[in-house]
């Protein structure tokens, strides 16, 4: 059967205007939607997704937006064709939210902080198809049933910092679902869940999709959640379109090399320590670089890294029955009632020059664990034992000593770095505190030779964070971490919301600083495909104990553990 065109996006162009700087975002793109079906637009950051996705619902404020040219069809039940561009305020607002529905990537900061999550959902509801507050209440409370959110009517109550990631994004798809959309566009609405709830979430937009007839513009930059729910997808790269085709055919017989550097570089399809490919790798290439091509999971094997030599003098660190409770209610004296466990009597070690993978879904403990291991927060119980010597008895002063050794690379680089701050005088900040190096010419030059070595230039050393990339910011605070000449280093969710690219990139850097400094790192994700990757050993954490270690590919191949089990089968595997 012949299926409906539901949006035909046009020779569609558009520019940013910047004082005399014209950026043209999007250069003549053309992109059909058809009814029923789910169209993925692929592309790292940069490449006009959202552009072209904000575009349909006329949400880029012009200025600085404008639209040069071309057409955004869109088609009604009655197959009455409305350019979206041409239409007034008001008739965009009876479209918007009621015809086609958007998820947006950030649900915290799409959700009203300061209103109840079933008040926001039954707003949308009372505006489209005015009903009593009764009857919308009602109707909220169905949808938070349909997405699968646990107590609905409890839900219905509770403002969005009371949930968890998972559950605002469900909230966020029942607000975009419950006037029963056409078109639905999801911009990156997984990117930073975990395996297990980004596989929720996509099955759930696939039974709704499916049971509604709607259209879906799926917007990602990770090919591995195309396979999972797309039927067909249009590759983007610097504001226009380099591909489209089914879903299967990209995957099986990928034309244009930047396709092809998109599936190359996921970690999922590497040996654990082999270097990656990136896409300048691709796009600089005259013949492709992947003759063999690596886009299903590779034979079995240890990687170039090798197995480790577990003696006792070869341990770093030693975590005895650590826990680490935080007070959830307390008696009106203060006195604490109860606690949530957040860590909760976990021993392992963690051996020098090696890079332990610490896994788990959010809420699983494994940052609270990461920043009790450097003294960030304080344990309940238990040991940590640095070199030999328990961290808990190191008075203040030689605390503050040992910092220079220990570091921590956050997961976002924006929030570490101070917006008003140069990032040169930001990387030269700890060599000055530690006393390391009196001179400011000295200085300079060590952080200047810092920005080379993460693949920035000198003259980066003027400029302020939002001047950069993500990619880069992450490099920047890679470099102000091995400004000390660190033994220990903590990379927490590093490269978790980075594009599959820039985080190919960044884990090539982190393998290469490790080979040339020898610094241990201990790696936390809630991805175990990168964990395998890039870890030597696995620990599999779930609800604040330990639920199995070992060797990474053994983890990865033979998990014994049925959570561990869950977590792999999660994971985007492709075609």
């Amino acid at each position: 059967m012949t299926q409906r065109p539901l949006l035909e996006i046009r020779e569609l162009s558009v520019d940013f205007i910047s004082g005399d700087e014209v950026n043209h975002a999007l250069k003549n793109i053309s992109v059909t939607v058809n009814e029923g079906t789910i169209v993925a637009l692929v592309g790292e950051s940069g490449s006009g997704k959202s552009v072209t996705s904000l575009s349909v619902l006329r949400l880029l404020p012009t200025p600085p937006a404008r639209y040069v040219q071309g057409s955004i069809l869109f088609y009604g039940e009655d197959g009455q064709c409305t350019d979206l561009l041409k239409q007034d305020r008001e008739g965009l607002q009876s479209i918007r939210g009621n015809a086609v529905s958007m998820i947006f990537q950030e649900p915290m900061t799409s959700l009203n902080p300061v209103y109840t999550c079933g008040n926001q959902v039954a707003e949308a509801i009372r505006i489209h198809t005015r009903v009593t507050k009764e009857e919308a209440r009602a109707r909220a409370i169905r949808w938070f049933e349909r997405v699968k959110l646990p107590d609905p009517p409890g839900i219905y109550n509770r403002y969005p910092h009371q949930l968890s990631g998972g559950q605002k994004q469900r909230v966020m798809i029942a607000m975009a679902m419950c006037c029963r959309p056409r078109l639905l566009i999801c911009d990156e609405p997984t990117t930073a869940l975990d395996v297990t709830v980004q596989k929720t979430v996509l099955q759930l937009i696939r039974e709704l999709q499916q049971e509604t007839g709607m259209g879906v513009i799926f917007i990602t930059h990770d090919l591995g959640v195309v396979a999972e729910i797309a039927d067909r997808a249009v590759v983007m790269y610097r504001g226009t379109v380099v591909e489209e085709g089914s879903v299967k055919d990209l995957f099986r017989n990928p034309g244009h090399p930047y396709t092809k550097a998109l599936l190359a570089c996921r970690p999922v399809n590497h040996k654990r320590g082999s270097r990656l490919p990136v896409v300048s790798d691709f796009m600089d290439a005259k013949e492709d670089p992947v003759t063999d091509r690596h886009w299903v999971l590779p034979a079995e094997g240890t990687g170039p890294a090798g197995p480790l030599v577990r003696e006792e003098k070869n341990v770093l660190v030693s975590v005895e029955h650590l826990s680490v409770w935080f007070p959830r209610e307390k008696s009106w004296l203060g006195k604490p009632l109860n606690y949530t466990r957040a860590v909760n009597d976990v021993s392992f070690e963690i051996f020098r020059n090696e890079t332990l993978g610490l896994v788990g879904e959010s809420g699983c403990g494994k940052t609270t664990l990461g920043r009790a291991l450097l003294q960030l927060i304080p344990s309940t119980a238990g040991k940590i034992i640095y070199q030999g010597r328990d961290m808990a008895l190191f008075k203040t002063a030689e605390l503050r000593g040992l910092r220079k050794q220990l570091q921590i690379i956050f997961q976002d680089p924006y929030s570490s770095l101070n917006p008003r701050k140069k990032i040169g005088p930001a990387i030269e900040e700890p060599l000055k505190v530690h006393h390391l190096e009196p001179h400011a010419a000295a200085r300079k030059k060590k952080v200047e030779a810092l920005l080379e070595k993460v693949g920035l230039l000198p003259e980066h050393y003027h400029r302020y964070p939002h001047e950069f990339s993500g990619g880069q910011r992450q490099r920047i605070v890679i470099a102000r971490a091995l400004a000390l000449g660190p033994s220990f280093i903590i990379c927490d969710e590093s490269v978790s919301a980075l594009d599959v690219s820039v985080q190919a990139q960044v884990l090539n850097l982190l393998n290469d600083l490790k080979k040339e400094f020898g610094f241990t790192i201990v790696f936390i994700s809630h991805d175990l495909s990168v964990v395998r990757y890039f870890s030597d050993r696995i620990i599999v954490m779930n609800q604040g104990k330990i639920e199995e270690q070992g060797p990474a590919e053994e983890i990865y191949r033979h998990p014994q553990s049925a959570y561990t089990q869950k977590l792999i089968a999660s994971i985007p595997q492709g075609i």
